[in-house]
């Protein structure tokens, strides 16, 4: 196989979908030698069906707003590959959907589910419906009209959907509560569920604490505690302000969140009261980050994105290419040692060869943060045995998982220097099971 191939021939199929062939090209150059050493793989096109997903449903979702007008969406569910189990992935609503968006991530799903090592396929859902500025009657109404056209495809053993950005614990119980309606089971089809119907403990934690779990064991490759370094987090959703709550109490100094209208910058480090205010902000009072600087009088950069405040350690926990080439540089002119990602691909290719080229340590989101999917797993899990787990168990289990990820990555990815290329590890550790999964079940 020559990467350079088959790039060339997706690019002519699919030329209009530059987040896809983004991602792609990230794992195909990465996994180029591996690949060749079993040609086998290369008999039976492994690649080029591994790239291009089972199958993409697309449909209108037809909903009715406050006002008594009908409004028209685009659903989406790609079912990318369920070679080593039910397809498994978030859903996101949000106008910036589109099929490009939703085939990269769930390519991308597919390796980090491999990672995990549970058993779960790769998939990804969701519309250009925004939830804001809506009220939740019209969220309920639009979450009830996806979920009547998508319900058939879906199911415990076939795929499992959760949440993404705009899709949070209301969005979930909309959805699950109308497919337990139309399907007439309650088989915890949906993971991100609340804790009154199946949900798991530490589900809402898991990207941003999982995050921090795989951060630290790259530190300890090198002998660094993360007690009193500085760190910048964009975001300030979900992934963003648990990223911040497990680094605050492990004594870090969290100077930066951010949302899609600017920066906030607090040089001595937010305080967990001040975290508090930030959540209740954005997840019960829908506000905006600057409310935060105003009740606070902090810095604000408006329309600006975190990277050019100085710390030690960055982690973007918003959208994909957040962090370009000009950012990486910055933050390495200002002395960034360590980039985890909470994010699916927040770093544009210009800015990873500037991560890798400088040695620094650089997780991949699709190993730094598969700790959400992780607790989906686990959440499956107690679905099917009718369990409840504590907090600590499925805790200890997320952490015994971030560092099952981690030994993946340096197993694959550690080079002669002993620079750990995480980006080559998770790449290939990911696609290694799925490859022998799909030789093992024959061309389908």
């Amino acid at each position: 196989m020559k990467a350079s191939e088959v790039l060339n021939d997706l690019r002519r199929r699919f030329p209009n979908e530059p987040e896809y062939l983004q991602a792609v090209e990230e794992v195909l150059t990465t996994i180029e030698d591996a690949y060749n050493e079993h040609p086998e793989f290369e008999r039976y096109n492994l690649i080029e069906r591994l790239c291009i997903p089972d199958r993409i449903l697309s449909f209108r979702v037809s909903w009715v707003d406050d006002k008594g007008q009908v409004q028209n969406n685009m659903g989406y569910r790609i079912q990318h590959n369920n070679a080593i189990g039910p397809y498994k992935g978030g859903i996101r609503f949000h106008s910036s959907v589109n099929q490009s968006i939703l085939k990269f991530l769930a390519f991308e799903q597919t390796f980090k589910n491999s990672l995990t090592t549970l058993a779960m396929g790769g998939a990804k859902g969701g519309s250009d419906f925004s939830p804001k500025g809506k009220s939740d009657m019209e969220v309920m109404r639009f979450c009830q009209a996806f979920v009547a056209e998508l319900w058939r495809q879906i199911g415990p053993d076939t795929d499992v959907p959760a949440g993404d950005i705009g899709v949070g614990g209301r969005e979930v119980g909309y959805m699950y509560g109308m497919y337990k309606k139309l399907a007439r089971e309650n088989t915890g089809t949906f993971t991100g569920k609340g804790l009154e119907f199946g949900g798991s403990r530490v589900r809402p934690e898991a990207t941003g604490y999982g995050n921090v779990y795989f951060l630290l064991n790259m530190l300890a490759t090198r002998g660094i505690d993360i007690k009193g370094k500085t760190v910048a987090i964009s975001g300030s959703g979900n992934v963003a302000t648990y990223t911040a709550d497990k680094l605050l109490q492990l004594g870090a100094k969290v100077v930066t969140m951010s949302d899609s209208n600017g920066t906030i910058y607090v040089p001595e480090g937010l305080t967990r009261e001040q975290l508090d205010y930030i959540f209740k902000l954005k997840n019960f009072y829908r506000g905006r980050i600057r409310e935060f600087a105003e009740e606070y009088g902090c810095e604000y950069f408006e329309g600006e994105r975190p990277w050019k405040v100085k710390c030690d350690i960055a982690m973007p926990s918003a959208t994909q290419n957040e962090i370009d080439g000009d950012d990486a540089r910055m933050l390495l002119a200002n002395g960034c040692f360590a980039v985890s990602e909470g994010a699916n691909m927040p770093s544009t290719p210009e800015a990873v060869h500037a991560f890798l080229d400088a040695h620094i340590l650089y997780a991949p989101g699709k190993a730094a943060n598969a700790g959400g999917v992780s607790v989906s797993g686990l959440e499956m899990a107690q679905n099917s045995q009718k369990l409840v787990w504590s907090a600590e168990e499925v805790d200890a289990k997320l952490r015994s998982i971030m560092a099952d990820i981690h030994e993946q990555c340096r197993k694959y990815g550690q080079e002669e220097s002993g620079y750990i290329n995480y980006v080559k590890g998770a790449n290939v550790a990911g696609f290694m099971k799925v490859a022998n999964a799909m030789m093992a079940q024959g061309i389908l």
